[in-house]
């Protein structure tokens, strides 16, 4: 699912002043959580950020950022259960390439940058675990 550059940057900076600072992430009432096991992207998602990049397989790719969700952004993708997704870690997907060293993010033709989220998340999607086999 494509979300906005604003809700990127917001995702970003919580788990910034959080995560990665070693603070441990936290729920809507201050609990800390269990953080997400797995995240899934489907082909679909994976393949429509690869058509915006360079050919070359050494040069396009997909740039990976660890993110958490916040309450704001929590409620505009998952409105019917924000409360359990608030203040876990998800990546947030976007269309870049490097070449000579250098990392450029792709930008559209309107302007601006292709941010994918909402890949399968456990929890709550956990049943069964695929990677408990």
């Amino acid at each position: 699912m494509k979300i906005s550059k604003e809700d990127f940057q917001e995702m970003r900076a919580k788990y910034t002043a959080e995560v990665r600072q070693g603070k441990p992430a936290q729920t809507l009432t201050g609990e800390n959580t269990n953080q997400t096991s797995w995240l899934f992207f489907n082909r679909e998602t994976l393949e429509g950020l690869l058509a915006q990049v360079d050919e070359d397989p050494k040069i396009g790719g997909v740039q990976i950022f660890l993110s958490e969700y916040t309450e704001e952004v929590a409620k505009k993708l998952y409105p019917q259960s924000y409360e359990k997704v608030v203040g876990s870690l998800t990546l947030v997907l976007c269309p870049a390439n490097l070449k000579e060293g250098m990392l450029t993010r792709v930008e559209l033709e309107n302007g601006g940058t292709t941010y994918e989220n909402r890949g399968e998340l456990c929890p709550p999607v956990c049943e069964p675990d695929p990677t408990d086999v």
